[in-house]
């Protein structure tokens, strides 16, 4: 009898142990970002692509978070990665990522937002949930990944004055191992959907 609850405990103990390391392995960590790292992504809207056409590169790490460049324009993320300004976008409170990050984990907030391609800018209500955690393949290789749903709603003004009123979805995969979101497909009643994939990574 014995013998048998000592088999028995053995068991669940490496059972637990088990699923301690796969809990270990779906809890991202902020990620340790470094000055060198460097990220390739295709930028496209109807037809995929591998050719990069967006290159961020980091260059400094600040008290609140890092300044880079991205295809040789400043660009600032916080800690957590989010775009506070970039050759695109400035954002006040960017939080499409929130660490750490566990599967079924949610939040939501709220940032004021210029887009400079079309001088727009506005303001945006976002509710995040972390799906899943799963295999993804882009470009740049095969990933472990978080996959996260952002669902906001959109008020502001266009360059032309015209008001800006929408409702928009972003499906998007972080990879813990290239520190860095490897694929987002954002769809957008005004600009249609686009996908960004990682096509090469650099880590220092």
């Amino acid at each position: 009898m014995l013998h048998r609850l000592a088999g028995y405990v053995a068991g669940s103990s490496l059972v637990l142990a088990l699923l301690s390391g796969v809990a270990t392995a779906q809890t991202a960590e902020r990620p340790d970002v470094k000055v060198g790292d460097r990220w390739q992504f295709a930028v496209y809207w109807a037809t995929p692509s591998t050719q990069p056409s967006r290159v961020r590169e980091i260059t400094a790490i600040t008290g609140s978070g890092f300044e880079g460049t991205e295809n040789g324009e400043p660009l600032v993320l916080t800690r957590d990665l989010g775009v506070l300004d970039s050759p695109l976008e400035k954002n006040s409170t960017p939080e499409t990522l929130r660490f750490p990050l566990e599967v079924g984990k949610r939040w939501r907030y709220s940032t004021e937002w210029i887009f400079k391609p079309k001088h727009s800018k506005g303001t945006s209500v976002v509710d995040v949930i972390v799906v899943g955690y799963e295999k993804i393949t882009v470009p740049a290789g095969e990933f472990d990944a978080f996959k996260l749903v952002a669902s906001a709603t959109m008020r502001g003004v266009s360059g032309i004055g015209s008001q800006i009123d929408a409702e928009t979805k972003t499906t998007y995969w972080y990879a813990p191992a290239a520190r860095a979101v490897v694929k987002s497909v954002h769809h957008n009643p005004y600009l249609g959907t686009s996908t960004v994939e990682l096509v090469g990574v650099q880590l220092r």
